[in-house]
């Protein structure tokens, strides 16, 4: 039995969560101002927006922080099906947005159901795993059943014409099983069945199979598919050692689309160069790193799951929007923790940080873990 105790929550992790939150504000500030002021005429029209949604997310921290984790473990099936019926409805309600149909609104604000399930799926597998852990190295009732549900949330995702997201949700789904015990003769065979999925998917669709040639020869088409891609390349490329200095991107001024959104880091890279994009990319790996410390020290296997299952969302969502921005993986809408514009992916990431917050209030010697180790 791991020995527990009551403590303040970890400071680190609140620390690491206030300067990325702020260093965010900065960031987008310095890339949306020219663009909010052309089309709003208000140059803190964005940053206004986020920091709103600031707001709402540090509410839903302190709420996080706050709620007993039996409770979110007792809610975290009902909180699933929620999440279903929303994924449903947004294919039939939603708002179309850039060719796709991702977004609902509600009292006036717009959500986006796909960031919620990130946040509902790792609770309700970390549930599952932790009532069915005896039974995970059996295919039919231990591997298969949480599978499914991995692959019902992919699936409606899917149909919104989304594929970095159920991309992400996969990866994270997996590695979670990995760490709870699962054979990895299922999860090869799992993996070697997804691809010719994956394969599809890609090329079956011609904007899809644009991106991804152009990922393959950016600069064959600079000006068409991979416009987007080498403006980001050359903002990054331009800021060199020291950078241009705060505010003083010259991409950012209409060459590089939505740069408040997926593609700020290219922004952070031309305005503080090598300096400070390596200064943001150190806050998010010690971030991680730090919640999945908190995983480790979990007085409970359902703990344990969650701030690792968060620790997985985090880190994976900065690999793959980094990836994106510096040429690294395809073009994907994932956007970067704090910092890219968007009110839907900061909620959840901060309703996730106030969980992890919550179980490192008790202090523990960590669970004994089955088959697998967490370090």
């Amino acid at each position: 039995m791991a020995r527990k105790s009551t403590q303040p929550p970890d400071w680190v992790i609140g620390a690491l969560t206030l300067s990325l939150l702020f260093f965010g504000w900065v960031i987008l500030y310095s890339a949306s101002a020219l663009v909010a002021e052309s089309r709003y005429g208000d140059q803190y029209f964005f940053l206004k927006k986020q920091m709103l949604w600031s707001c709402l997310g540090m509410a839903a921290l302190l709420a996080a922080l706050r709620v007993k984790m039996s409770f979110v473990q007792r809610l975290a099936r009902p909180l699933f099906v929620v999440e279903l019926v929303f994924l449903v409805l947004v294919l039939v309600v939603g708002h179309e947005v850039a060719g796709g149909r991702r977004w609902l609104r509600l009292a006036g604000f717009g959500f986006q159901p796909s960031e919620f399930a990130k946040l509902a799926l790792v609770l309700v597998l970390a549930d599952f795993l932790d009532r069915k852990k005896s039974r995970l190295g059996e295919f039919k009732s231990g591997f298969l059943p949480p599978m499914v549900l991995v692959g019902l949330v992919l699936g409606l995702i899917a149909l919104e014409r989304d594929l970095g997201t159920p991309m992400l949700i996969a990866m994270v789904s997996l590695g979670l099983i990995y760490l709870a015990g699962a054979r990895y003769r299922h999860l090869l065979a799992l993996v070697l069945a997804g691809l010719p999925v994956v394969y599809y998917a890609i090329f079956s669709v011609a904007y899809r199979r644009e991106r991804f040639f152009t990922f393959l020869d950016p600069w064959k088409n600079p000006q068409g598919t991979s416009y987007q891609l080498v403006q980001s390349l050359l903002a990054i490329g331009s800021g060199g050692f020291w950078g241009r200095g705060s505010g003083e991107s010259t991409i950012k001024m209409y060459y590089l689309p939505e740069a408040q959104t997926d593609f700020v880091f290219s922004i952070l890279g031309e305005e503080l160069g090598f300096v400070g994009a390596s200064l943001l990319v150190l806050l998010f790996l010690l971030l991680v790193l730090r919640c999945y410390q908190v995983a480790i020290k979990a007085s409970n296997w359902f703990e344990t799951l969650v701030a690792a299952g968060i620790s997985l969302m985090l880190g994976g969502q900065v690999l793959i929007n980094l990836g994106v921005v510096t040429g690294l993986l395809p073009t994907k809408g994932i956007p970067l923790p704090f910092v890219s514009f968007g009110g839907s992916s900061l909620l959840v990431t901060m309703a996730a940080i106030g969980l992890v917050l919550n179980i490192s209030r008790r202090a523990g010697e960590g669970v004994a873990l089955q088959r697998r180790q967490l370090l």
